[in-house]
């Protein structure tokens, strides 16, 4: 997953037809079920919120990119089953190289996108998840949950231009579940910024618990600069990380969690 700076397409040249028959409909549904079973069984997945997403209308979804985004899948396939509602996803164009990959980004529409593209699928009436951090959030984060967004403000200018509310989103121990190796990280950094593709190895797999939770809805706000909305929906997230995330995370904890509900942090 990745953000909105990040151009490619969501435009109607790439949305699929939806008019043969009902296979599309049926292959989500499968996906969808396959994932959310793999959420329940491998990480006892909830989500906490789900009154904040709207029944109907636009939503721009902002969330906490892991070091594998492995939450949303099973935040798509929850909504999905659940609100029969299907949340586009901006993703990162180098996973069109992962094998099987473009079948299930056609199925589940996941897509690289332009601000324009994001805006139009938001002013459809569909909702739309981007990670801001993207690729480099994912493989330079640890877990201390920082948010490194380096002034992208793509998702922004998507909210903006196409007047929908944003929903931030956090997931509990995502950083327990799959982690990057922590050694030589400064020259993974130099290499990443020089070959703008992931390099640094992840390890994990880790059964431990996975709670989704969604924020507040922030409302569209046309006094807000792109770089203001940015401010306020980092620290969105940063509250709901200091509120449900035990900071640093730890892989032993993560794992009670499944077995014992966390007590809620103080403040």
């Amino acid at each position: 997953m990745s953000s909105a700076d990040d151009a490619l397409t969501l435009s109607n040249e790439t949305v699929y037809n939806e008019g043969d028959f009902d296979f599309w409909d049926v292959a989500r549904t499968l996906v969808a079920v396959v994932w959310d079973a793999h959420g329940w069984i491998f990480h006892g997945y909830e989500v906490c919120g789900m009154e904040n997403l709207p029944e109907t209308g636009p939503a721009l979804i902002i969330y906490y990119h892991g070091a594998i985004p492995i939450d949303m899948y099973y935040f798509t396939a929850r909504i999905y089953l659940k609100r029969q509602r299907l949340i586009y996803t901006v993703g990162d164009r180098f996973l069109n190289k992962v094998p099987g990959w473009k079948l299930l980004a056609r199925v589940m529409k996941i897509s690289p996108g332009t601000v324009q593209s994001c805006a139009s699928v938001l002013r459809d009436g569909n909702m739309l998840s981007i990670a801001p951090g993207g690729v480099y959030e994912a493989q330079f984060g640890d877990s201390n949950y920082e948010l490194l967004w380096r002034q992208r403000v793509g998702f922004a200018k998507v909210a903006i231009e196409s007047k929908a509310p944003i929903i931030p989103m956090f997931t509990e121990n995502l950083r327990e579940g799959f982690r990057s190796v922590g050694l030589a990280k400064r020259l993974f950094i130099r290499l990443y910024n020089a070959v703008r593709f992931p390099v640094r190895p992840i390890y994990g797999g880790f059964p431990v618990k996975f709670r989704t939770h969604l924020g507040t809805p922030i409302p569209y706000d046309p006094a807000l600069s792109p770089e203001d909305l940015q401010e306020k929906v980092a620290y969105a997230i940063e509250e709901l990380i200091n509120k449900h995330q035990r900071i640093p995370g730890s892989i032993f904890h993560a794992l009670l969690d499944r077995f014992i509900s966390p007590k809620p942090k103080a403040g």
